[in-house]
């Protein structure tokens, strides 16, 4: 995929790694990008709203989409019916256990990161399939393929959305959409903001994503913990989780 000229939808573009998708998808020439997020005043407070290319191109277009609105995102899915690359970024993180934890939020765990960017994909499918096939960046987590103690409602949800994502690569093939998985550990953003981890640059995250996307990557390891927990998944689990278990 050749980002010039492409138009693009960014969920949960008001922060972290949301934003810098908008700003290098902008940097690499994309003629317009949707910044969307819950509360669109938080875009334009965040200059986003006023953000253009060198060139003076479209820029952004702010979108109000709650990715937990089927309505919501069918009014997106309307109002940006030119887009050929979709970024699901948007998420959350409630640290919720799964065995002592509020049911309400593992809920809303997997109605964020499964059931809403399942809603995205079914909505902006046929879009994108009329406009040229285009792309998919499910933005997800070395999560998707382990747990560690406090997070397993987001574990969980981000398991379930790593295997969606591989199934709705399959039934997209046909159209020419390409589907990418984005995993990382962690990230320097507001969501991670009380974990004392090592942490990347959001901004590597979207370029790492969109260097993909160039290359036709349908998975991105956008650091090295991820590329170590993926590896680990070819071995006996013992050693793995006794290291997780350790802290």
């Amino acid at each position: 995929m050749d980002i010039t000229d492409q138009i693009a939808l960014v969920t949960g573009a008001n922060r972290g790694i949301g934003r810098q998708f908008v700003a290098e998808l902008l940097e690499r020439g994309a003629r317009k990008v949707y910044a969307t997020a819950r509360r669109p005043d938080l875009l334009e407070a965040s200059g986003l709203a006023g953000a253009s290319r060198a060139s003076g191109a479209s820029g952004v277009e702010v979108l109000t989409l709650d990715i937990t609105d089927h309505d919501s995102i069918r009014a997106a899915a309307a109002a940006a019916s030119d887009v050929t690359l979709l970024v699901n970024n948007a998420g959350i993180s409630t640290s919720t256990p799964l065995l002592t934890g509020d049911r309400a939020e593992i809920r809303r765990e997997m109605d964020t990161h499964f059931w809403g960017t399942l809603d995205m994909i079914r909505a902006f499918a046929p879009v994108l399939a009329a406009n040229g096939g285009g792309g998919i960046v499910n933005v997800l987590s070395a999560l998707s393929w382990f747990v560690s103690p406090g997070n397993g409602a987001y574990a969980a949800a981000k398991a379930a959305a790593w295997n969606m994502t591989n199934g709705v690569r399959l039934e997209l093939a046909e159209q020419g959409t390409l589907v990418q998985a984005v995993h990382l550990a962690a990230a320097d953003t507001d969501m991670t903001a009380g974990y004392d981890v090592p942490k990347i640059d959001p901004l590597d995250v979207a370029r790492a994503s969109l260097d993909g996307l160039v290359a036709g990557a349908i998975e991105v390891l956008a650091d090295e913990p991820s590329a170590f927990v993926k590896a680990s998944l070819a071995g006996d689990p013992t050693a793995f989780y006794a290291m997780v278990l350790a802290g």
